[in-house]
Order: C-alpha cells, then sequence, then structure tokens
C-alpha cells in the first residue's frame, strides 16, 4: 500500500479561527474562475463588465453553498434533518451534495443572465472550462480532510483512512481519482472541445454528460453513504444522480448541434 500523508486539515490556526484547506480549496476555485471567465470573455468579445463578472461570480457562490446544502439534505439525508431542523444550517459539520451545489448553480447563472440581459449558453459556456479546475481542487480537499475515501481493496496503491473513520482496512483514494477524473481529464475535454467551432450550449453539455459519466465511473470504487448504501443493492446514490447526468447531457449535446448557428 501507498502510505497516506495524514496532512492537517487547518492550515493555519490563529486563535479560535482556523483556515482550513478545504475552504481555501473554494477560493482558490473562485480566483481561477475569476481571471479565467474574464480572459475568456475578452478574448471572444463577450461584453461582461468587471462588475458584471463580480456578480456572475456572487451568484454562482451563493447557488453552489445553498444548491450544495439542500442537495445533500434532499438527497442524502432527509429523514435526519426532518428529525433535526436546527441542524439545517450547520454546513460547519460536513454534508454538501455536487449534484445539488450543481443545480444551485445553473438556477443562479439563469437568473442572472436574466436580470443582465445575456444568453444563459454565452455566460455557461464562458464559464464551463473553469468549473473542472474548482473540481479538482475541492476533491484534493475531500483528500486532505480524509473524508469521501474508497472501498476495501487490495491493488498496491491503496492507502489507510483509519483516522477519518476508514479502519484498518486498505482503500481505494477514490478523492484523488475523482480529482483526476473531474479535474485533469474533464478540463483537458472542454479546453480541447473549446478550440474548435461549435454550437452555442456544446460546452456547457459536454461538461454536463462529461461529469456525470466520470462520477458514475468513479463510484465504482467509492465507498457508499454507510447510511444508505447500495440503492436496491445495485447503485450508490451518487450513481443514481449522475447517470441521469450523463444521458441528458448526450441528448442535449446532439440537439444543440442540429441547430445552424455555430460560434467560433
Amino acid at each position: 500500500m501507498l502510505p497516506n500523508p495524514d496532512i492537517d486539515p487547518v492550515l493555519l490556526r490563529l486563535g479560535p479561527i482556523a483556515i482550513r484547506w478545504y475552504g481555501l480549496m473554494y477560493v482558490f476555485g473562485l480566483t481561477t474562475a475569476f481571471f479565467m471567465i474574464k480572459a475568456r470573455a475578452a478574448s471572444r468579445r463577450v461584453t461582461l463588465s468587471l462588475d458584471d463578472l463580480h456578480d456572475l461570480l456572487l451568484y454562482a457562490a451563493i447557488g453552489v453553498i445553498l444548491g450544495g446544502r439542500f442537495g445533500y439534505i434532499l438527497f442524502y439525508n432527509l429523514p435526519y434533518y426532518l428529525e433535526n431542523p436546527l441542524k439545517l444550517l450547520a454546513v460547519w459539520e460536513g454534508g454538501m451534495s455536487f449534484h445539488g451545489g450543481l443545480l444551485g448553480v445553473i438556477v443562479a447563472v439563469g437568473v442572472f443572465c436574466k436580470r443582465k440581459g445575456h444568453a444563459f449558453y454565452a455566460i455557461a459556456d464562458l464559464a464551463t472550462p473553469a468549473v473542472p479546475i474548482g473540481l479538482g481542487l475541492g476533491r484534493l480537499g475531500n483528500f486532505i480532510n480524509g473524508e469521501l475515501y474508497g472501498r476495501a481493496t487490495d491493488v498496491p496503491w491503496c492507502m489507510v483512512f483509519d483516522r477519518t473513520g476508514g479502519g484498518p482496512l486498505c482503500r481505494h483514494p477514490s478523492q484523488l481519482y475523482e480529482a483526476f477524473l473531474e479535474g485533469v481529464l474533464l478540463f483537458a475535454l472542454v479546453w480541447a472541445l473549446d478550440r474548435r467551432p461549435r454550437a452555442p450550449g456544446t460546452l456547457f453539455w459536454t461538461f454536463i454528460a462529461g461529469y456525470g459519466a466520470c462520477r458514475a465511473f468513479v463510484e465504482l470504487f467509492r465507498e457508499p453513504d454507510a447510511h444508505l448504501g447500495l440503492l436496491a443493492g445495485l447503485i450508490s446514490m451518487g450513481q443514481a444522480l449522475s447517470l441521469p447526468m450523463l444521458a441528458l447531457g448526450l441528448f442535449m449535446i446532439w440537439s444543440v448541434r442540429r441547430k445552424p448557428s455555430v460560434q467560433s
């Protein structure tokens, strides 16, 4: 097995204030998104003022936090929160869902576009390449936290996550699998596609389909949530949420490519 680096999740403590690696990953992701979207808007002659860019990231940040939290509550642990409503906003105890966060961001960007008079696909395609970067950073944060580890295995690169509840078993470092697939590979895919003429919305829906495929695959190695297990003994909740993304994304890629308008 490989030695687990067992990094302290807290980078710096200043009295009662703790600066955590996971929180920094959000900061790094949003910062990268700001500069990437700004540069892409300028190179593609998309009219997006600095104030609009600030508003876009604010809307997206609110969408990912609210959507991620309420997505986790709805998809993963609704009975617990119905019995403990005071825990609904206790985000410091953990509990965020990517699928909920994605829905939150889509709604938030839709509201932004309607208020500012932008075409949804123009903004979505502009921002899409920045999303895998944030995803990859977030998965590295999961790895540092020792959470969302994989299933028990005997592969040579397995790791032990006993500090965070994985016990003495050697497990797949599935957080690193996700960082590569959802971060590096997905970024390379949308970046390469961005070099070619395409119909508006193609980048956005390629990301949707690509994430669905990557997440559904990684779930084969990731430990299912203990309180949920495998749904019907077959698939995890992550797969149940990701496979429809793959199907919808592929259908919408086909749909937008049928339209005559193409952007370069």
